[in-house]
């Protein structure tokens, strides 16, 4: 470890695994299913007080959040978005830095295909099995672990450092949208989903879309006296993938280009028809199409919405019987820091002088809380976390523990160097 001081070499030797680990385990243990976050974010609070922060915990009704015009959407119904903050406060007319995560999880889905039962969390050889595990508590834990290191080698901060926990990122961000609203804003934000320790810039969005095709029944016999809605969607879904084709060569972002296909477009659920001898009259196919670095949500459902159109407009049924498109669910908007601003080269830097090397700075084609941060909190964001995000929503969701230490060493010297006085 280069160029630390001994602050910080004493910060660093702060960050035990074995407590990471402990605190790991005690929230993969909570199946914190996106709508009922109310019992991880107690054991959250109850930890950051126990690491020496000042807790406040907000809970806002889902219908007061739900009348913001910034409202994100939100795929599963809720009573409340319970919001966790713990800070640790020096100088208070001094910079204020964030560490932020999301306490939400998928469904663990077949359980009888994990090696272990999902939110039983099980370690093998230093790594951590569990839901959640990697997306993204692991990440909390890291942000935790760095503000108590810092807590406990009782270093003066000239600004204020602040661990926000929110509910809700998987179906929309309307949690951070809440945090926000309750104040958890500041002058930087890393946000630890997972990301290899490798340092996000610019993330491609996206918005989800059901189409509804109409067609004309008849018995099987006679096919060719109706018409398949199934067979009306491929016009449909070839129009799509030119446009994806086109949409991502236009790219000129290049840690985004070099993703290869930052802005895909995919049909993920399929259902027509309601017998297997008639042709069937009706379809509905729901999608995610991204959204472009630079473009606005609404701007890309006006472009989804002229692809189908055009796609109608040259097809002789079609014409007469449009498919219908709708937006459904959350709103990803895209995100991006420019890769010269000061906070990925500040975060990258104590990554250097606690690792040895320099991350890379990445785009991703998936969306995350930092677009609300960036556009409602007036907040430069990034994103910076342990575990690789392939195991994310996969079985036998997986972290090295040894990561999440590394990426909490690095946070705290990032902290001390951004809040230095």
């Amino acid at each position: 470890m280069k160029n630390l001081s001994p602050a910080e070499l004493a910060v660093v030797a702060n960050v035990d695994r074995d407590r990471v680990a402990d605190d790991l385990a005690a929230l993969v243990a909570i199946p914190s299913l996106t709508g009922v976050e109310g019992a991880v974010q107690t054991e959250v609070a109850l930890r950051m007080t126990t690491a020496g922060l000042d807790v406040e915990r907000v809970d806002t009704p889902a219908m007061d959040l739900a009348a913001d015009p910034d409202f994100p959407g939100v795929e599963v119904p809720r009573e409340v978005h319970p919001v966790v903050s713990g800070r640790l406060t020096g100088d208070a007319a001094g910079r204020r830095v964030l560490i932020a995560g999301h306490i939400d999880v998928v469904s663990g889905g077949d359980e009888l295909a994990w090696t272990s039962p999902p939110f039983q969390p099980r370690i093998d050889d230093g790594v951590l099995f569990g839901r959640g595990a990697c997306d993204m508590k692991a990440g909390v834990v890291a942000g935790l672990a760095a503000l108590r290191a810092i807590a406990e080698a009782e270093v003066e901060l000239g600004g204020e450092a602040m661990l926000v926990t929110v509910p809700g990122e998987e179906d929309g961000g309307a949690g951070m949208l809440a945090a926000i609203r309750a104040g958890c804003t500041g002058d930087w934000a890393v946000i630890t989903e997972p990301t290899r320790l490798e340092i996000v810039t610019a993330q491609g969005g996206a918005i989800t879309f059901t189409l509804t095709v109409t067609g004309r029944p008849a018995h099987a016999a006679f096919r060719r006296r109706g018409v398949s809605a199934l067979e009306k969607l491929v016009p449909v879904m070839e129009a799509l993938a030119r446009n994806e084709e086109e949409r991502n060569a236009a790219e000129r972002m290049q840690s985004m280009r070099d993703l290869g296909l930052p802005y895909p477009t995919s049909i993920g659920r399929v259902s027509a028809g309601d017998w297997s001898s008639t042709v069937p009259e009706r379809l509905v196919a729901e999608g995610r199409y991204g959204v472009r670095v630079g473009q606005t949500t609404t701007e890309a459902e006006e472009e989804l919405r002229s692809v189908v159109a055009e796609a109608c407009a040259g097809d002789e049924w079609l014409r007469e019987h449009p498919v219908e498109v709708q937006i459904t669910g959350g709103r990803f908007a895209a995100a991006a820091v420019p890769s010269d601003h000061p906070l990925p080269w500040s975060l990258g830097e104590a990554a250097r002088d606690v690792r040895g090397r320099l991350p890379p700075f990445v785009g991703v084609p998936y969306g995350s809380d930092a677009r609300l941060l960036i556009d409602h909190g007036a907040t430069p964001t990034i994103l910076y976390g342990p575990g690789d995000p392939e195991y994310a929503h996969s079985v036998d969701e997986r972290v090295p523990l040894e990561d999440v230490a590394q990426c909490a060493r690095v946070l705290a010297v990032w902290v001390m160097r951004a809040l230095a006085r």
